[in-house]
């Protein structure tokens, strides 16, 4: 199997889920890439034991994520259709940039400043 690079920011991160009774594993990020018309949305699967080394890259990091390509056949039986699925799969990442964050610590921060800037009376409702 081939190996190529793919850059962007980290969009989404989601949480590892466990699969079967084997205990398969599996974490996926979504990479964005804005290419000046439109935004692309690329999922990367990390599987098995890289699931743990996703914690190591935040939403909003800028990354480089080495991946290849794995697809499978599935069919219910032999009646039925084919369906063929495609995954990138990592193989390794890098962190280039930290990415940009909220500049008071957090959005819950701020509202709870924003709420403490009030008092009941001065409420209009």
């Amino acid at each position: 199997m081939s190996e190529t690079k793919v850059r962007g920011l980290v969009h989404l991160i989601e949480e590892t889920k466990t699969y079967g009774q084997k205990g398969f594993r599996k974490r996926l990020v979504v990479l964005e890439q804005d290419n000046g018309r439109f935004t692309n949305y690329i999922p990367v699967e990390f599987v098995r034991d890289s699931c743990d080394t996703v914690d190591e890259m935040s939403v909003g990091n800028e990354v480089e994520i080495s991946y290849q390509l794995t697809g499978r056949k599935w069919q219910k039986d032999a009646n039925s259709e084919t369906k063929y699925f495609l995954s990138a799969e990592a193989i390794s990442f890098k962190v280039l940039t930290a990415g940009e964050k909220d500049p008071s610590g957090s959005a819950e921060a701020a509202n709870e400043a924003f709420a403490e800037s009030y008092e009941e009376n001065d409420i209009p409702f």
